[in-house]
């Protein structure tokens, strides 16, 4: 449980690396999303000192392309997965500055969220432009 701050859902594919890690890790430290004093949308979760929970969500890669049964071909086996999200974790809190919270890996988990704004941003370290 956290506080004001990010839930990050994070899907790793196949094609990830180490390099996305670190980019993606970054950009979520100091993505500019939080009201500043004029209720503009200019302080970063680093700013506010603002709470980080990072959850593993392979079903963002849930291609409904054919059929009605969702495919997740494109989301990293646990092999590949498993050490990219735990390098993700250690990154931003590295990058934050202080510990974040996480769910367990490949666990069937509850997570409730209070969305506030709301805000919710779809980022994709493939997508850099």
């Amino acid at each position: 449980m956290i506080g004001r701050g990010l839930l990050v859902l994070a899907g790793i594919e196949e094609a990830d690396a180490d390099e996305d890690v670190e980019w993606l890790s970054g950009k979520i430290a100091r993505l500019r999303v939080f009201d500043d004093d004029a209720g503009v949308m200019n302080r970063s979760v680093q700013e506010i000192q603002g709470e980080i929970l990072v959850v593993s969500q392979f079903t963002l890669f849930a291609s409904t392309r054919k059929g009605n049964r969702p495919s997740y071909i494109r989301a990293a086996r646990p092999e590949t997965a498993i050490p990219l999200y735990e390098n993700l974790v250690a990154r931003i809190t590295a990058d934050l500055g202080r510990p974040v919270g996480t769910g367990e890996f490949g666990a069937e988990m509850k997570v409730a969220l209070v969305n506030d704004g709301p805000v919710t941003i779809l980022i994709d370290s493939k997508i850099r432009d």
